[in-house]
């Protein structure tokens, strides 16, 4: 009646048919990574499926699984918060940048520092991180409400406590912060025969690395949206250091 043979309408069923089901199929493979990382990019969600989708004859590429997120309203919103924690106006002897130019082949050459702020209903709590640049896990960490030096050693005992190469010559890089610069920090990294480096300018790239696990931790697991406590916060920041250093799909974050 509307000029379409039959055999045309039974491929179109086909055809409808086999969409709906490459479609569940990419809906199964996305959704576990999003549930970990709820705020992980395109892009990166690309990478992360795409061997999947081929093993399972998907053809699709970036610019239409973009499209793909879109239709299923699966796009994530940008955002863009800052808080300083850095304050490198202090008595404290600061320290050359000893990674510059410098070629990292190994675990446990570089170590990383930084801290990010935290939000909670009860206010800013202050995550400390340290990371090992070759492999990119986290070592060290530590969720305190305040930026006293204290809470830094924490994260920097944990990280000494974790080492696999304790003879290997290591580097401790971080930004100009007056925990990172105080004698007792200085102190637990002189006595483990660990030299401390540090950033010589306000440029970001010159810790490039600790910058990059911040934005992950913050945007791709979707930590910046803070939690109701210090102890729910504890818990589920564990929670997602746990699953970013044991997940296979970590690497493609840089």
């Amino acid at each position: 009646m509307f000029g379409i043979s039959r055999q045309a309408y039974y491929k179109r069923q086909q055809k409808l048919a086999q969409l709906e089901e490459e479609r569940d199929v990419i809906l199964n493979l996305i959704r576990p990574i999003r549930k970990k990382m709820y705020r992980v990019g395109t892009i990166k969600l690309y990478d992360m499926i795409k061997q999947d989708m081929s093993n399972n004859n998907i053809k699709l590429g970036r610019d239409k699984l973009f499209s793909f997120l879109r239709q299923e309203k699966m796009l994530v919103k940008k955002k863009k918060n800052y808080t300083k924690t850095t304050n490198s106006f202090h008595r404290f002897r600061k320290h050359k940048n000893l990674i510059k130019g410098l070629e990292v082949t190994a675990p446990e050459q570089v170590w990383v520092s930084d801290i990010t702020y935290i939000k909670t209903e009860a206010g800013h709590e202050y995550l400390s991180l340290i990371t090992d640049y070759y492999s990119k896990k986290i070592v060290g960490y530590h969720l305190a409400d305040n930026l006293k030096t204290e809470s830094t050693i924490k994260a920097l005992e944990m990280a000494i406590k974790s080492r696999k190469y304790p003879e290997r010559f290591l580097i401790h890089h971080s930004d100009r912060g007056f925990q990172y610069c105080s004698d007792d920090y200085i102190a637990i990294l002189t006595k483990n025969n660990i030299r401390p480096s540090m950033t010589e300018e306000y440029d970001p790239y010159e810790n490039a690395i600790a910058e990059r696990v911040n934005g992950i931790l913050k945007d791709e697991f979707d930590i910046a949206e803070g939690f109701i406590n210090h102890v729910q916060a504890v818990k589920e920041i564990k929670y997602v250091i746990e699953t970013y250093n044991t997940t296979k799909f970590y690497l493609l974050l840089f």
